[in-house]
């Protein structure tokens, strides 16, 4: 199947995998329940009225499926404009509404990372000091004992 070979490569050979000296802005999306992290490294080029991410890179602190997140999520963003990008952040939190949420913490990591880095080179502009700026996740990636049981249930 095609699909599963591009989730192979994504996890085999992550796309914008690293960091970016001397970055323009940096966001991290992080896991408060178990310390997983996902940071964004941007180089941005363009007006400030709507800047455009010419640099994407990231690294993570968290699960395989995270890193092929931040490879699908960051080739989507390299190339396009702040505009673009919140649109990005926007149709992948609200795909994530539908899924369970220890499936979804990782993609939501990655969005908030950019969301944060996106927010920190706005900060910047605005002549505000801002190493870097952090948002949290709200879904677990921990299943809950109710949906275990569930499972569970259904696996008998």
């Amino acid at each position: 199947m095609q699909f599963d070979n591009e989730i192979i490569e994504h996890m085999a050979n992550p796309n914008n995998y690293g960091s970016i000296e001397e970055a323009d802005a940096i966001g991290i999306g992080e896991n408060p329940q178990n310390g997983e992290k996902v940071i964004i490294y941007l180089k941005v080029s363009g007006d400030n009225t709507n800047p455009i991410i010419e640099d994407i890179k990231f690294q993570a602190i968290a699960c395989m499926t995270t890193v092929v997140a931040g490879s699908i999520i960051t080739g989507e963003a390299k190339g396009i404009d702040f505009d673009m990008g919140e649109q990005l952040i926007s149709v992948t939190l609200g795909m994530l509404d539908n899924v369970p949420p220890e499936e979804a913490a990782c993609s939501e990591m990655v969005a908030l990372a950019l969301k944060g880095a996106m927010d920190n080179y706005r900060l910047k502009q605005e002549g505000k000091e801002s190493a870097g700026v952090v948002y949290k996740i709200e879904n677990s990636c921990t299943i809950s004992e109710e949906e275990l049981a569930k499972i569970q249930k259904e696996h008998k």
